[in-house]
């Protein structure tokens, strides 16, 4: 392994600027000048997006930022030390100490293992005060080297993940320690907030008379399940964690005393004595039979709205049903492609009846005669499975979302229901609430201990799927599917006319790009990738709503990348311009959260100029009658898209014109202050 931190990535009593943005990218960069990382933007990024979910700062001076960033080639630790300190949001002040932990998107368990010593060590006054003392970078790499070395010495431990149970080294058991705690710490890294958590919630249970405290931190590297008699001993369970806790129904029926995982680092005797308390309340909140009750997101779910938290389950539905879209959607166009659009005739018949060495003979529509007719057929047969499972996938991960994985088995029973019943994907929509919903509702009965382990896999998911498809055939499948029938027939036959197209593809537009990967993106997307699955010959109109969705979600990052990069290059900042230079190619895959930068930092220029453009390629589109046979990929699946010039064109309309608007209303109001905000603010991630 090589040294992860050098005299080179050490700054000593240097200004790195006033705020923690300033330090973070300068550190960044010193990453990236070292040769360990690819860009220091988007390192910055990376790291700026994680410090945005929760500050980084820790009492007692330090700050560590830190993140997963695909731009980092090998682990990496930049330190420096602030004269005078920034604040990194600990409560007792600013940071004068701060480590920026670069991992690798991919490390291995060797490497996570040794950045989550240094975390630890970060929690012993020698080391932050011999590092507050060295006078050389020399000096700060040898005290952090040597605090590190016990992780990369090779023995049997160093190849297994990163050690699984902490347990207060100092305690002696006595007659007297009498309440046995175990607790779970992880953050969304699992690099350092975890192991410091983990370590802090140990000491102060050394320190606590009456207390037998074991940690089970949940790193990224891995973790080691605490053995089950010793859950089963547990008066009460602390949760000190920004995550879902794995496995939580090993702790069913326990008090539970749940946190984040800073709050575990700056006040683990607090929460000791809380889970004191809850052991000896017997209306103490508990952990619940169903795995639903242990996540980590119960607490801050439970203090927003209603509609906030229906937002978060359908998105959730929506993320893991697109994987299914995009990748069956591109194997049906790859089947067009070898077979000739006349290939979903008989593509079933072709695989069943036929091989590569007993090829087709009969009705040969592909270009490339028996054997692209076979092999048109395979990759439609396989894309249409795919396709066909959506509905299913989409119930199935809302119900998850609302119920953890007990409700996985009722969603995706319900979202089969809903295809059954012709009630489509609103149809799987409700199905997976009503399944979540109730799955979650069972989780929360306090059964014997007997019966605990059986409820996540057996009961919850047998009554989930009863009472949740019950309601689907009995009551709901068919109203669902007459307003499916009734909105079907007439998109179709709005679509049909060309006034009435064009109408239908200016909607579509607007919404693709009111919020660029936002519900109401989501929700024009999943329409026309729902609607693929109905497409014929005869009933095109899906492959038209299909082309202009798509065209117009391609808009805003194109655009942006055009005005930034090309058309007025002063306007816009440096960070600006380099996020625009990635547009580029974001834009032409179809990925509209590349535009989300110049949104955040620019909403009232950005999104209104999107919307026009988007709006102007939707009709467009619909205008010159684009048909796009697969669900994503922008201009790379150009061979599924027909016409390509008037998909082509549609797109370069709505760029141009958002581009021109961009530019036009940033010289309204735009002064020179505007960069400095821009430079600061937080560059979003981009989803694919």
């Amino acid at each position: 392994m090589s040294d992860i931190i050098t005299p080179e990535l050490v700054s000593l009593d240097a200004p790195l600027g006033a705020d923690k943005q300033s330090v973070i990218r300068a550190l960044a960069e010193r990453v990236v000048a070292q040769g360990r990382a690819t860009s220091a933007q988007e390192l910055f990024d990376d790291a700026w997006a994680r410090e945005q979910k929760d500050e980084t700062g820790l009492p007692g001076g330090i700050g560590i930022p830190h993140a997963r960033s695909a731009s980092v080639t090998e682990p990496t630790l930049a330190f420096a030390r602030l004269s005078p300190g920034v604040d990194f949001g600990a409560p007792d002040g600013p940071a004068d100490i701060v480590f920026l932990i670069a991992a690798p998107s991919g490390a291995d368990e060797a490497h996570l293992a040794v950045l989550s010593q240094l975390a630890r060590s970060l929690m012993k006054p020698e080391f932050t005060g011999g590092l507050r003392a060295a006078a050389t970078p020399a000096d700060a790499v040898r005290i952090i080297t040597d605090a590190i070395t016990p992780a990369e010495l090779p023995s049997a431990a160093a190849a297994t993940p990163v050690p699984a149970a902490t347990r207060a080294e100092a305690r002696t058991a006595t007659a007297t320690k009498t309440t046995k705690i175990v607790a779970v710490t992880a953050c969304a890294t699992g690099i350092a907030h975890t192991f410091m958590a983990a370590d802090a919630l140990t000491a102060a249970g050394a320190e606590t008379d009456g207390v037998e405290l074991v940690v089970e931190p949940q790193g990224s590297s891995g973790y080691k399940a605490l053995p089950q008699s010793v859950i089963d001993d547990a008066d009460a369970v602390i949760f000190a964690v920004d995550v879902d806790v794995r496995e939580p129904q090993r702790f069913a029926g326990k008090p539970v005393v749940r946190a984040g995982v800073k709050r575990g680092i700056e006040q683990p005797k607090q929460l000791i004595a809380e889970a004191i308390a809850a052991s000896e309340n017997p209306n103490a909140a508990r952990v619940q039979g169903g795995a639903a009750a242990a996540s980590a997101s119960d607490a801050p779910v439970a203090q927003q709205s209603v509609g906030r938290r229906i937002q978060r389950w359908l998105l959730t539905g929506v993320s893991y049903m697109i994987p299914f879209v995009a990748g069956g959607g591109l194997l049906i166009a790859l089947g067009f492609l070898l077979g000739g659009y006349q290939v979903t005739q008989n593509a079933a018949n072709v695989i069943i009846q036929n091989s590569l060495w007993d090829l087709p003979t009969d009705d040969i529509t592909s270009p490339l005669g028996p054997v692209g007719q076979y092999l048109g057929s395979v990759a439609f047969m396989i894309g249409a499975t795919s396709m066909g499972f959506i509905v299913a996938v989409l119930a199935g991960f809302i119900a998850y979302a609302i119920a953890d994985r007990p409700g996985i088995a009722p969603g995706f029973v319900a979202g089969a229901v809903a295809v059954l019943m012709n009630a489509g994907f609103i149809g799987g929509i409700i199905g997976g609430l009503l399944a979540g919903f109730i799955a979650w509702w069972l989780g929360r009965f306090d059964a014997p201990r007997w019966l605990r382990g059986l409820m996540p896999v057996v009961i919850v998911p047998f009554l989930g799927s009863i009472f949740a498809s019950g309601l689907m055939i009995l009551f709901l499948g068919r109203p669902i599917a007459a307003l499916m029938a009734a909105l079907t027939e007439g998109l179709t036959s709005l679509a049909a006319s060309s006034a009435g197209a064009i109408v239908l593809g200016v909607i579509l537009g607007l919404m693709m790009c009111f919020d660029l990967g936002g519900p109401v993106n989501k929700v024009a997307y999943v329409f026309a990738t729902t609607g693929l699955a109905a497409a014929t010959q005869t009933n095109t109109a899906p492959y038209l709503i299909m082309a202009a969705v798509m065209a117009a979600g391609m808009v805003p990052p194109l655009a942006m990348a055009l005005a930034s990069t090309v058309l007025a290059r002063p306007k816009f900042t440096p960070v600006e311009r380099e996020n625009g230079a990635a547009a580029w190619l974001l834009g032409a895959s179809f990925i509209s959260e590349g535009a989300i930068p110049f949104a955040a930092a620019d909403p009232l220029r950005v999104i209104p100029a999107s919307m026009v453009g988007g709006a102007i390629t939707g009709g467009l589109s619909m205008l010159i009658g684009v048909q796009s046979f697969a669900p994503h990929g922008g201009v790379f699946v150009f061979f599924a898209i027909n016409p390509f010039w008037g998909f082509a064109l549609a797109i370069a309309a709505g760029t141009v014109v958002t581009a021109l608007i961009v530019v036009a209303l940033k010289g309204i109001g735009r002064s020179t202050k505007d960069a400095v905000v821009a430079e600061a603010a937080p560059a979003a991630q981009v989803a694919a």
